[in-house]
């Protein structure tokens, strides 16, 4: 077994064990979830739940009064907008806004590594909306929080690094080790927290660029690998344009390689708006 798989093990059993304690939901979003899973659940309900959350009320507004989700009626309750939008957009969308509250760092070692983390993710999530409206079949909040959810597995690898301190040093090492291992631990901590099946199938396969969806794309998985490959123009991690040329996802959802997130056409605002979703304060 190599040192790798080992290292994976490690984290698997300590998170089983509850020896390694990862950043859970908070307990709003969980109970956005558990009252949408309800046939029986109601706009007013869920409204109840959010409205607890005062700074999550307040975003969930600002959102609702977005130009991506804005009616001819501007919004001024939590219920009006769970209303228009409904449950299931609210649910994605109330996990989304949460989100950022399991990136932050406990100490000055993590936090360049987690700011970064985030700043890609939310980046991938805001193209992977725009993408979506594309695209049919795919809802847009679905894929905003595909983005986001990612890398969710290079969290459990930092904070286990953390402990390590030779390990969270060695920038090198604990790079490769992430590239490698990342993916099959964001399946396991989706799959732990009770995500639906096409969400942790994007958190395990977006990197594989062998991978096709076939006659069933494009999916999740199609929209979050090329907003993530698209990502890296530009920067050390960009991929040949030959091997580009043979990823299947490209043509699945329609998309150029060599296009830039910054360059969708006419919805280059439309990125910038998605994107401003996640720095609102």
């Amino acid at each position: 077994m190599s040192e790798q798989d080992v290292f994976y093990n490690t984290i698997l059993e300590e998170m089983d064990s509850g020896k390694l304690v990862l950043p859970t939901l908070p307990e709003v979003a969980l109970q956005v979830r558990e009252v949408v899973d309800d046939p029986e659940a109601t706009a007013k309900q869920l409204a109840d739940i959010i409205t607890t959350d005062a700074a999550l009320s307040a975003r969930l507004l600002k959102v609702a009064n977005s130009p991506l989700y804005r009616g001819r009626v501007s919004i001024d309750s939590v219920q009006m907008a769970v209303s228009r939008l409904g449950l299931s957009m609210v649910r994605n969308l109330v996990t989304s806004l949460v989100m950022e509250q399991m990136f932050q760092a406990t100490n000055n070692r993590l936090d360049k590594r987690l700011r970064a983390l985030w700043e890609q993710s939310t980046k991938v999530a805001a193209a992977s909306q725009v993408m979506a409206g594309k695209l049919s079949g795919i809802r847009t909040d679905e894929a905003m929080l595909a983005g986001l959810i990612h890398a969710i597995g290079v969290l459990p690898i930092l904070m286990k690094a953390d402990e390590d301190g030779d390990l969270i040093r060695d920038s090198k090492k604990l790079d490769q080790l992430i590239d490698n291992i990342y993916p099959r631990l964001g399946a396991a901590i989706l799959q732990k927290w009770e995500f639906p099946d096409n969400l942790v199938a994007v958190a395990r396969e977006h990197t594989n660029l062998n991978r096709n969806s076939g006659d069933n794309g494009p999916d999740l998985v199609d929209v979050v690998q090329v907003a993530l490959l698209q990502s890296y123009n530009g920067t050390d991690k960009a991929i040949d344009p030959l091997t580009l040329n043979e990823v299947i996802s490209f043509k699945q959802v329609g998309a150029d390689t060599g296009f830039s997130v910054e360059e969708l056409d006419e919805d280059s605002e439309e990125y910038r708006e998605a994107l401003a979703l996640f720095n609102m304060a």
